[in-house]
C-alpha cells in the first residue's frame, strides 16, 4: 500500500493575501477509499478551515472541472455532496475570479474570496492532482 504525502491538492492564491487551499493529509482514519483532507481559506479580513474527505470520485470530479475551466466554463465542485462545496467564477464582481467555499450542511456559512490567479494555474493543479492520483490506490471498504 502506498503511502500518501501531505500536500496542497487546490492552492488559489494571489499576492494579495487571499488564498483558498485544499490540503490532503493522509489516508482516511476510519474509511479506507477516502482521503482526510481540508479546506483552508485565508485573507487578511477572514481565516478558517473545514474538514474534508475526498473519494476517488471527488478527484475524478475535480479533473473534469479542470477541463470546463480550462474552456472558460464556471464550475461548482462537491456541490451535490453532504459536505462543503468549492465554486469557481472566471469573472468574479472584482473583474477576477472568485472562489466560493459553501458548508450548507454543517456551520451554514458561506465566503467569497477574490484571487487574482497566475495564467498557469489549471495547469498546475493539473500536475497536483497527477501526483496524487499516482501515489493513492483507494481501498474499498469491505
Amino acid at each position: 500500500m502506498t503511502q500518501v504525502v501531505l500536500m496542497d491538492l487546490v492552492v488559489l492564491a494571489d499576492d494579495e493575501g487571499n488564498s483558498v487551499c485544499i490540503k490532503v493529509l493522509g489516508r482516511h482514519p476510519r474509511w479506507s477509499a477516502g482521503l482526510a483532507a481540508e479546506i483552508v481559506v485565508q485573507t487578511p479580513f477572514v481565516s478558517g478551515h473545514i474538514d474534508l474527505v475526498l473519494s476517488a470520485s471527488d478527484l475524478k470530479t475535480w479533473a473534469n472541472a479542470l477541463d470546463r475551466l480550462d474552456t472558460g466554463e464556471d464550475i461548482a465542485w462537491m456541490a451535490m455532496g453532504s459536505g462543503p462545496s468549492i465554486s469557481i467564477q472566471l469573472t468574479g464582481e472584482r473583474d477576477c475570479p472568485e472562489v466560493v467555499v459553501e458548508d450548507e450542511s454543517g456551520s451554514m456559512v458561506t465566503v467569497r474570496v477574490p484571487v487574482v490567479l497566475p495564467e498557469d494555474w489549471i495547469a498546475s493543479h493539473r500536475r497536483r492532482l497527477h501526483d496524487l492520483t499516482a501515489t493513492w490506490n483507494p481501498v474499498p471498504s469491505a
